[in-house]
């Protein structure tokens, strides 16, 4: 990403969210949109042509979904971008699984304009997640395995867990340091133990982890 601008490339079935998406963040300075995909397959091939920093992701769109679509990019890249999924439900079992694929988060289609804009200038600029409060719900109602907590659990430093917590919070790095009193370079530390520990990619597949763990409950 350059000092001033992030670039975007939306990804949705329909030609007029996509207009409408174009419209307010090319008003935006420092925002701009680089590429449109209709399709899953072509937002994977658009992504990988054009590297931008964000992807807006519509979770339902043909051929391939937006799911598996950010499931690939993830997969697939060494440097991915932060992706955001849209959706017109917050309880939609596609949303868990586009968070548990890697997703950063979720937007609602309803969302207001400005909150369109400072969701793409969050995500793009630091390592926090979009997770509302509805997150928290989906994870108790799709998440949650009656098995046995996993071995991951109690390989747990102290101060991992609380790390874990903290990011599930949904805090940066930045305001991790500060709750704990410790420099941003031991946070950085620690959140990569507990991506090793958890098996996670990332940050996001770590939080969903905690919750289908019942190591964090919602709530």
């Amino acid at each position: 990403m350059s000092d001033s601008t992030v670039r975007i490339v939306l990804a949705d079935d329909e030609r007029m969210v996509r207009t409408a998406l174009r419209v307010i963040l090319d008003a935006e300075t420092g925002l701009e949109v680089v590429g449109e995909a209709a399709t899953g397959a072509e937002a994977v091939s658009v992504v990988r042509e054009l590297r931008p920093d964000v992807v807006l992701m519509d979770v339902r769109m043909p051929e391939t979904d937006g799911i598996r679509a950010t499931e690939r990019i993830l997969a697939t890249m060494d440097a991915p971008p932060r992706i955001v999924v849209v959706t017109t439900f917050e309880n939609d079992a596609y949303v868990y699984d586009a968070l548990r694929a890697g997703a950063a988060g979720f937007l609602l289609k309803r969302a207001a304009a400005e909150e369109l804009v400072q969701a793409v200038r969050l995500v793009a600029r630091s390592d926090s997640l979009l997770f509302p409060a509805a997150v928290r719900g989906l994870a108790a109602e799709y998440g949650r395995r009656a098995a046995p907590a996993p071995a991951w659990v109690g390989r747990l430093t102290g101060r991992e867990a609380d790390v874990l917590r903290l990011m599930a919070a949904g805090l940066t790095n930045a305001e991790i340091a500060g709750r704990l009193a410790v420099g941003p370079a031991t946070v950085k530390t620690h959140v990569a133990a507990v991506l090793a520990k958890t098996g996670a990619r990332d940050r996001t597949q770590a939080v969903i982890a905690a919750y289908e763990s019942g190591f964090i409950t919602p709530g």
